[in-house]
């Protein structure tokens, strides 16, 4: 199916039929800041500055940028179209920056990617000038994660324009990326057609069909049938046998995304938790210590991961801007010190836990989250895991229905900034900050670093002062890492891609065979 022809001249009409691992939850490209929604709106839709493979910008939409002091002058690439053929200006941009803050509900917003932007405002159909509130160097890279929209198509009653309803349907669904929108069936497949009025390099496939397969058993069973041309994460004990495939092309890449335990440290009331007399133990410190300590994560990594993960001891890998080169290798587990660690925090006997976890979500999430109940068990917390489906489980988890949960998360900038922002900085909803904290810590000492590093033009500089900060969370134990997944694209011999440090499984960098 990689390659099928059709009378189009001395052209051969080329399909391409991927399977995905997760489903995306929306294609309102501004409503839920998720891996499998991003990766879709990112073909769909071209930002002004996009993210090479290993996370570094690159001109997208804006042809170049210049800085002079907290002001930003972007130059937009000229004679570009939409996918229905109207062009492209400055007049977009504005509408796509204006429209962000104003999408209701979002599980994870996009409002992190306009931090310090005061105004933005269009100097003439082809320049668009961002002033921010003071000089701010990730600018450019937070840019990448804000796929520009067509003002005329996405413009609506509501004061969103076209509603997150609508697009799904793909009412408005309009980009300038290198496809265009054609159908969605829920749990079924998305359709995707080459976009004729794109500005770049032609894509090499006609039309792209996702097919959704949650199961990895099931995701190989479909590309060893021939039924789907590329998969993403196959199961990790099935790698070996796959690389010696014949027809088969397997491709790995070390990626930034973070696989971590949340705790509850928001009060004593907290669900899932039995055996503490009404207490919230994870706001003891002396406790989260004990579960981090009870994580054996190599042992880990080998046994359940076959490899393909990195133990972790921070939020993302070093030597990647922001991160401490003293966290480097996660302290050794140690059981006896745990259960001494309970005991001293008033919990001798240990308690009752719930682990909430999704099921198919990230590599062997279910069965990573109950190889930690097993290990949190041998100290005395008896743990149980309630592992959903991937959209149950976001939804549990962003109404609190957690006081511990595994998820994972993607650093879309590729420096600790991003991280911290989302996952652990106090949540301020008006400064777009702790967005996915859904712990609810706070630590002032250590938003104050990640507040100072923001005007740091120096990237050295900025890094040595994110490196503090995550040294701060994490001799705080705000969460648990527990590893950084390796990710791996299987596909039909002659197909190509190259990976991506972000995970994103992005069609228009998969080759084709001549």
């Amino acid at each position: 199916m990689a390659a099928v022809a059709g009378p189009a001249g001395n052209a051969m009409a080329r399909d391409l039929v991927v399977a995905l691992k997760t489903e995306p939850s929306s294609m309102d490209p501004q409503y839920h800041a998720l891996t499998p929604n991003i990766q879709l709106s990112q073909t769909l839709f071209d930002p002004l500055v996009c993210a090479d493979a290993e996370m570094l910008p690159k001109p997208c939409l804006a042809e170049s940028w210049t800085a002079s002091g907290n002001t930003w002058t972007f130059k937009l690439r000229p004679n570009v179209k939409f996918s229905d053929g109207s062009p492209f200006t400055a007049a977009d941009v504005l509408f796509t920056f204006d429209r962000v803050a104003k999408v209701p509900n979002s599980p994870s917003s996009f409002k992190i990617y306009m931090q310090e932007i005061t105004k933005v405002e269009a100097v003439n159909p082809l320049t668009v000038r961002i002033t921010t509130e003071k000089p701010y160097p990730l600018l450019p890279t937070n840019l990448a994660q804000l796929p520009i929209m067509s003002a005329k198509a996405a413009a609506g009653p509501a004061p969103e324009g076209k509603t997150t309803t609508e697009l799904n349907a793909g009412t408005g669904l309009v980009g300038a990326g290198p496809y265009k929108f054609v159908s969605w069936k829920r749990g079924s497949e998305i359709i995707f057609e080459r976009n004729p009025h794109y500005w770049g390099p032609a894509p090499a496939w006609d039309k792209v069909t996702y097919r959704p397969i949650s199961n990895p058993a099931a995701r190989v069973a479909a590309l060893l049938a021939g039924d789907v041309d590329l998969a993403e994460d196959p199961p990790t004990d099935d790698l070996e046998r796959l690389k010696k495939e014949p027809k088969l092309n397997v491709v790995t890449k070390a990626s930034n995304r973070i696989i971590y335990v949340a705790l509850d440290q928001n009060g004593e009331q907290t669900p899932g938790i039995q055996g503490t007399n009404g207490k919230n133990p994870f706001l003891d410190k002396r406790v989260r210590e004990a579960m981090s300590l009870a994580v054996d994560r190599p042992a880990l990594v080998d046994r359940i991961m076959g490899g393909v993960a990195t133990p972790a001891a921070q939020l993302l890998p070093f030597p990647m801007l922001g991160a401490s080169k003293n966290l480097v290798t996660p302290v050794k587990a140690d059981p006896e010190k745990a259960k001494a660690l309970l005991k001293a925090a008033g919990y001798p006997d240990g308690f009752t836990l719930v682990l909430g976890s999704p099921n198919g979500r990230y590599i062997n999430d279910s069965k990573v989250a109950q190889t930690l109940a097993a290990m949190w068990t041998r100290i005395g917390v008896k743990t149980t895991v309630d592992a959903a489906a991937p959209p149950v489980f976001f939804k549990n988890r962003d109404s609190y229905a957690y006081s511990a949960y595994l998820a994972g998360w993607g650093t879309s900038t590729g420096e600790m900034s991003n991280t911290l922002n989302s996952l652990l900085v106090t949540p301020n909803k008006d400064k777009g900050v702790g967005t996915t904290n859904r712990s609810r810590y706070s630590n002032p000492a250590m938003d104050k670093l990640v507040d100072e590093s923001a005007d740091v033009m120096d990237a050295a500089k900025r890094g040595e002062v994110l490196a503090k900060a995550s040294e701060i969370a994490m001799a705080d134990f705000a969460m648990l890492p527990i590893h950084f997944e390796h990710s791996v694209w299987a596909m039909k011999k002659g197909l190509d891609f190259t990976g991506r440090a972000d995970q994103q499984t992005m069609v228009q960098y998969v080759t084709a065979p001549k």
